[in-house]
Formats: C-alpha cells, structure tokens, sequence
C-alpha cells in the first residue's frame, strides 16, 4: 500500500479531485498557504498496482513534472471503499504486485551510490574477494559479494531502457564499465603485492586451488546463475521487496570471476585469464538481458504514450544486441563445457579400461588404488595431458607388460595421445 501525496496547482483542483471521485479512491485536501503556484495538497491510499495508471491520469490533467509527488509506504489503511481498489487492481501476479514506473526509477536512483563510493566499495570487495580466492576460503568470498555495490548498475540499465530514461540507462552502463575494469585492476594489483612479499608460495599452482580453478574454465551452468540473478533482482526492485540477497547474487555472478581474472594476471598467465574475463562479461550482460526482458513482461511502459513506439524498437535492438553477444560467450562457454564432457567421458572410459584388464586371470593379485586424469594447462580449453595409475600387487612381484598394455588401452580412447605412469605399490597381507 502507498500514500500519495500531491501539490495541487492553481486552476487544476477541480480535475485532480474529479478523478480521484471517478475512481472512488478516498483523498483529504489541505490547503496550501506556502506558495501561489500551489494552491492545496491532497492526500490518498493506493494499492501498489494503482499507483502508476492514477497518477499517469492525474498527470494529464496538466500536471507538470514541476509538481512534487510524494509516495510513501503505507503500513494500514482501514477504509471499504480502499478494499474495493485493492480488488480492482490486484490480480494475484507479478504485475499487479509492481510498483509504479516512477517509484521504480527513484528506487533504480536510489540503488546507485555516488561515483566515488561506488568506485571504493569495489575496490575493496575485489581485494577481499582475491583474499579469499587466494585463501580457498568460501566464506570469505562470500562476504565480499555482501560489500559489492554492483545492483544498481546491474537494474539500472534495465530499468532506464523500458521508461525511456536515457540518462539513467548511460549513467548505469558506465558504471558497469568502471566496475569490471576497477574490480579486476584492484584484484590484480593486490594479488601482486601479495605474491611479491610471499605471503602465498610465489609457485602457487592456480588450478590446485578450489575457488579459483572452478572459475578458470567455466560452463555453460554459469549462464544460469546470471540469469537467475537478473530475473530475481527485477523482481525484488518491481515488488518493492528486499533486494539485498539478491545484490548478493549478482556480486557472486561478477565479483569472484573479475578476482580470478586478476589474479591470472597477477600469476602472468593473461591465457589462464581468458575463461574468468569471459565469465564476467556473459554474466553482466545476463544479468542485464534478463532484468530487460523481466521489466518489459511485467508491463512498465515509457511515461510519455508517444514515445512508447520508439521505445519499443529501442528495447528490441538491446534485447537482439545483448541475446546475440550472449549467444557468442553462450557457444565460447560451450565449448568449454564440451571439452569438459569429453574429459569426463575419457577419465570414465580409462578406469574401465583398467579395471578390465586387471580382472584378468594373469593380473587377478593386482588391484586399482588410484587413479587421476591430470589435465594441461591450455586455458579455458583444458584437455588430458597425463593419467597416474596407482597399482597394488604382492611384494616381489612385477608386471611389465601390464603398463603396456594399460597403455594402449587408455589411448585408444584419445585424439591425442597422452602420458600414462604406472605405480606399483606392494601389498603385504598378514
């Protein structure tokens, strides 16, 4: 529920009030002594879904923007005929639970903090982020998506495309821009001091830690995460609900990626860098393709009806350009994901071929202790580049032959050919 508050300017009294009768929507009216311009102040409840057509009706009464307008959130309203509205205007979805257009771009102002904080809060979000990379520590890299000022960008764009606010729309790009480079020149940065004064191993091998190797080579199962942020933060700014968590979801679709996309820089591996740069810019402009398509489907709409033609094409040429720019990072994540596939598909194919050979009858006293598919460092391309298989059989004995064997049978299922080590470990039985 909302509380409307509304100047009254000369000569417009009898139209504001007239509309507000044909509505049935309970007003009190003050008089206003403050100014001649304005000659009182009315005062009405509106369900949240009423508050855009009533004041896009008031408006063309010959309100201007020079009028204030306050809204306000209305915690209890005790009134029939209120009932009636909340009747007329929800319908139990989405669209009906939005707030109106201009609370939704107050609310897309209000998500944005000055350039300077903005630039700052990123900073240290990406230093706390490589922190916990470098640290493999999932709580930590958590915390710096709490930190991260990345939501009003994100719907900003979003939301300044389908009403029409051009300025909003530049002004939340550009901070897009800003943050990806500052959050990855700042993780980059820090990771340099950090491995120059050996607080980590200056060797550090970076597909050997956890939180930055899954990001090294990321899948098509990240497009899914950014997806579903764009979608949820739309919604929780249209609803007027909670967007906290959700800033949290798309800092953990932005932050964590630009840190391991530092950090490779930092490690001087700029080919290691390709996959964590790529996953950043698939999921800003997820986030921001999704948030389009969620708006426009929830029904706001430009404020000036002339322009609602020319925004239409304007929100189709994005939704075209982002879809087309996605689709090419979606194929690149492909990729990588059916490389991955395929590596899958081969570790399996190698454990059977080994597991067969040695139920053999010649090879029935060895057993399989381990076994590792080690991958090449090609990033984000990543391909088996040697298998270590652990053997345990009784002491004295060896099976030459068997690492032969074990050999081509583990080829056979390769394009290229990789580098098989055999261990034997004797096994004492007491």
């Amino acid at each position: 529920m909302r509380l409307v508050q509304l100047t009254v300017p000369t000569g417009k009294r009898q139209a504001i009030l007239e509309t507000l009768d044909k509505r049935k929507i309970d007003y009190v009216v003050t008089d206003e002594k403050s100014s001649r311009e304005y000659t009182a102040v009315v005062y009405f409840p509106l369900p949240d879904a009423a508050v855009e057509p009533v004041l896009d009706e008031i408006q063309e009464t010959g309100i201007d923007e020079d009028a204030y307008t306050v809204v306000v959130d209305a915690e209890t309203v005790v009134s029939r005929r209120f009932q009636a509205l909340r009747e007329e205007y929800e319908d139990g979805d989405v669209g009906s639970d939005r707030i109106s257009r201009q609370e939704l771009q107050a609310e897309a102002d209000d998500l944005t903090p000055s350039l300077p904080v903005y630039v700052v809060m990123t900073i240290i979000s990406a230093v706390v982020a490589t922190a916990g990379l470098l640290l493999d520590s999932p709580a930590v890299v958590v915390g710096s998506m709490v930190i991260a000022p990345l939501i009003g960008p994100a719907l900003g764009a979003s939301v300044g495309t389908v009403v029409d606010d051009e300025e909003l729309f530049t002004e939340s790009v550009t901070y897009q821009i800003i943050g990806v480079v500052v959050a990855i020149a700042a993780a980059a940065i820090f990771a340099v001091l950090v491995r120059s004064m050996n607080i980590v191993p200056p060797d550090l091998v970076l597909s050997s830690v956890g939180e930055i190797s899954e990001r090294l080579a990321p899948d098509l199962l990240s497009l899914v995460i950014a997806l579903g942020a764009g979608i949820a933060g739309v919604v929780s700014i249209a609803t007027g609900t909670s967007v906290a968590l959700v800033g949290v979801m798309i800092a953990a679709a932005l932050i964590p990626p630009a840190g391991v996309a530092g950090i490779t820089l930092a490690w001087g591996q700029p080919t290691a860098a390709i996959g964590a740069t790529v996953l950043v810019l698939v999921n800003l402009l997820s986030v921001d393709l999704a948030g389009l398509l969620t708006l426009w489907y929830v029904g706001y709409r430009p404020e000036n009806l002339f322009a609602l033609g020319e925004t239409e094409q304007r929100v189709r040429r994005r939704i075209v350009g982002l879809g087309v720019i996605v689709l090419v990072f979606a194929i690149f994540l492909g990729g990588i994901t059916y490389a991955s596939y395929e590596t899958g598909n081969f570790e399996q194919d190698a454990r059977e071929e080994i597991e067969a050979v040695l139920t053999q009858e010649q090879y029935e006293d060895y057993q399989l202790l381990e076994f590792e598919v080690v991958l090449d460092d090609n990033y984000p391309f990543r391909n088996p580049d040697r298998v270590v298989v652990t053997i345990g059989g009784p002491p004295g004995e060896s099976a030459p032959e068997l690492a032969d064997m074990l050999n081509e049978r583990i080829n056979d299922h390769t394009d290229e050919p990789v580098t098989v080590e055999i261990r034997y470990v004797e096994i004492l039985e007491r």
